[in-house]
């Protein structure tokens, strides 16, 4: 499921950007999209900074009476906002802009099905690929992104787990150690250690049966008992890389 945001004053521009949309959706019926149009680019922001919104997709105009949609775009970068770009407007004027705030295209209205078809198909090709390297966490009540290969291990501290992260950074996560690892699982990087840790096996530069040391130089104790199934996933891992 891929959640799409149109921000655009004109309400009919609204319409034929949705309509194009659904028309694309008939052509890839395996493909799932919420779609969500906003009139008011203040109402966008407010959106994503109060409410943790996080589209995949957001389809801008670049003239919008509240503020430019450069500026609009810039403010969401500063929040933090990794959403993929698509300018939609009546000028050439602003790609320079456009490219500086990491916008993926730069469309020019009347934009052709064909082509909107062709550039959606890319842009969700590699939003798929994106999830595939990273997760979404409620950090200090907003949602982040957190890559996975940012990932060391993560350690439960009594009703908190505690993320560790290769930059020396941790996160606090108010989740129980069984729903991080339903997140995770289905990576084969990271296995379950024990009751308490769930460990990458990526960052892993050595292990024995007291220790378990990464590559950052951070050292964990796994429990009694669990050495012997981390060493065969260690080396399952790394034979199935190879």
């Amino acid at each position: 499921m891929y959640l799409i945001a149109l921000c655009d004053d004109e309400k009919n521009e609204l319409v034929k950007t949705r309509q194009m949309l659904l028309k694309f959706q008939n052509t890839r019926p395996e493909v799932e999209f919420t779609v969500e149009g906003y009139e008011s680019a203040d109402t966008l922001l407010h959106r994503v900074k109060k409410e943790d919104y996080v589209p995949d997709l957001i389809l801008m105009d670049i003239y919008m009476p509240e503020k430019p949609g450069i500026e609009v775009v810039r403010e969401l970068r500063e929040m933090g906002n990794h959403s993929r770009i698509i300018f939609l407007t009546a000028s050439k004027e602003h790609a320079l802009e456009a490219f500086r705030v990491n916008a993926v295209q730069y469309l020019v209205k009347p934009v052709s099905e064909r082509e909107f078809f062709s550039i959606l198909e890319t842009v969700l090709e590699k939003v798929e690929l994106e999830r595939k390297k990273y997760i979404l966490l409620r950090i200090e009540g907003r949602l982040q992104r957190v890559e996975l290969n940012d990932i060391l291990y993560c350690e439960a501290q009594g009703k908190v787990q505690c993320l560790y992260l290769s930059d020396g950074r941790y996160y606090i996560l108010r989740i129980t150690m069984t729903e991080l690892f339903g997140m995770l699982s289905c990576y084969q990087e990271f296995v379950r250690v024990g009751v308490a840790y769930i460990v990458n096996l990526s960052h892993i530069e050595s292990l024995s049966r007291q220790e378990v040391e990464m590559d950052n130089g951070k050292k964990i104790y796994p429990p009694r008992g669990s050495y012997q199934p981390l060493r065969e996933k260690y080396f399952q891992y790394y034979c199935e890389e190879e």
